[in-house]
This record gives structure tokens, sequence and C-alpha cells, in this order.
């Protein structure tokens, strides 16, 4: 079960603090259920489709939906991008994008002269 985790021990200390409190029963795991939701999102996959190690489907799909509309994710996201002290370059090639077979002739009609 251990190699169906996306995240180690050190990882989920360090996102530990952006769960949300447990209030009455004992959730089911949140490493368990976040790896889950990583695996659905990662393959593209139905809830349905994840593997039942994951925990029920319903779950992880509940998760998901409360998690995001609590805007748990947006905050891990911020906490942890705020934690990196080394500013980063981002670079991204974008040649291979193909353009439209009308993009080299935008505003020239057929059987009209440009001249």
């Amino acid at each position: 079960m251990s190699d169906l985790y996306f995240l180690t021990d050190e990882q989920m200390a360090r996102l530990s603090p952006y769960f949300p409190k447990s209030h009455g029963k004992p959730r089911v795991d949140d490493r368990r259920v976040l790896s889950g939701i990583i695996f659905v999102n990662r393959n593209g996959l139905r809830w349905r489709d994840a593997p039942r190690e994951f925990g029920p489907h319903k779950t992880l799909y509940n998760r998901w939906k409360r998690w995001g509309a609590m805007g748990v994710f947006g905050r891990m996201m911020e906490g942890l991008s705020a934690q990196r002290a080394e500013p980063q370059t981002l670079m991204i090639d974008a040649t291979y994008l193909k353009a439209h077979r009308t993009a080299s002739s935008l505003g020239v009609k057929k059987g009209i002269s440009g001249v």
C-alpha cells in the first residue's frame, strides 16, 4: 500500500497545516485520499475508476469538491510557494504550436487585390 502514496511523510508534514480540522468522528487518512485525488487527476480518470486502495471513490470526489470549495488546494500552493526562498525562472517554448491556416492572411480576402 505504501507504494501507492504519491507524497512522502516529510511532504505530508509540510501539507498538514493546510488541511481542515476534523470535527466529530475521525476522517479517512488524508494522505491516502490526497494520493487518490492526484492519481485520478493525473491520469484523467473518472472517480469510479480510482483503485480501491485509495478508498471509496465517493470519498475521493467529496474531499476534492469540498476542499476545492474551501480553498484548501489554493492555500497549499500559496503556502508552499511562499516557503521557497530562491527565485525561479520558468520558460515556455511555443514553437510546437500550430498556426491556423488563415493566420498568415488576416485581413486579405479572396479576390481582392492588396495593391
